[in-house]
């Protein structure tokens, strides 16, 4: 019990306490009166196309970045856990899934921004301008590439050990009464592997929806999605006395998190009866 003591305070100082104050926050008005005005503005246009745009990009990445992800998993399982492939992927997604914030936003403009490396050789080579229909790299659309570099690693971490723990002997008993390989993804594997896929699914959903910081360095021009939204709140010298409506939108995002959550921690339940 003492042994999680150091965990539990953690968890209450720099968890617990800062969530409550940041919700509380979005029930009071600029003289610390309570008031459900925030709250009801979480129904205004604006915020309901913030929340609506996070939902969109972290479904669409979150599944990319998970069938992706689980593709690599599938042509690794048949390598050495110690082999040198094995370890070099492994250190990279360990590396690359934490590779966010600034430094990512500058290598994808040194890349493929408006006058990025990528970009420029693909106009002078070929004549093909990427941004002719418009600086998408810069808007919602934009954030796509960037979240998908770290979620297809963060899937392989996530995803490799419940792949390692289809038993050889599933496969030979499936052999033994005549099924092919087919049949035995269809039959055994699938359906084994479709809880632990799922939940990591819903983990880049929550990683995605939660990103802040390559947001807030990439994208210029307007608040396109919740977390910016929560910045502008704050920040912003045209939202004077609104700085509470922060926490109002950080409610909303907490509630879309539990959910998420409790989906994941259930999937994970199910998915723990096959890796014993």
């Amino acid at each position: 019990m003492w042994g999680v003591a150091p965990f539990a305070i953690y968890v209450t100082l720099f968890l617990a306490i800062p969530t409550f104050l940041a919700v509380a926050t979005g029930f009071l008005d600029a003289d610390g009166a309570l008031t459900l005005d925030n709250v009801a503005a979480l129904a205004d246009p604006f915020v309901v196309s913030g929340f609506v745009t996070t939902l969109q990009l972290s479904a669409v990445t979150s599944l990319i970045g998970a069938v992706v992800g689980a593709l690599v998993c599938y042509a690794l399982i048949g390598t050495r856990s110690a082999g040198p492939l094995r370890s070099v992927i492994d250190a990279a997604s360990g590396v690359l899934a934490q590779f966010g914030g600034v430094m990512l936003a500058f290598a994808f403009v040194a890349t493929i921004g408006i006058q990025g490396l990528i970009t420029i050789l693909l106009l002078d080579t070929f004549g093909i301008d990427i941004f002719a229909e418009g600086v998408w790299l810069y808007e919602a659309p934009g954030l796509i590439l960037p979240y998908i570099y770290f979620q297809v690693p963060l899937m392989i971490i996530i995803f490799m050990p419940a792949l390692e723990s289809l038993k050889p002997q599933w496969a030979e008993a499936t052999a033994t009464l005549g099924g092919t390989t087919r049949v035995f993804w269809l039959r055994v594997g699938f359906p084994v592997l479709a809880p632990s896929f799922l939940g990591s699914l819903l983990l880049l959903f929550a990683n995605a929806f939660s990103s802040y910081a390559t947001a807030a360095a990439l994208t210029s021009q307007g608040q396109s999605i919740v977390p910016l939204q929560i910045r502008a709140a704050l920040t912003s010298e045209t939202l004077l006395g609104r700085e509470n409506l922060a926490g109002a939108l950080a409610l909303g995002m907490i509630v879309v998190m539990a959910i998420v959550m409790t989906l994941y921690a259930l999937l994970q339940r199910r998915a723990a009866r096959w890796q014993q």
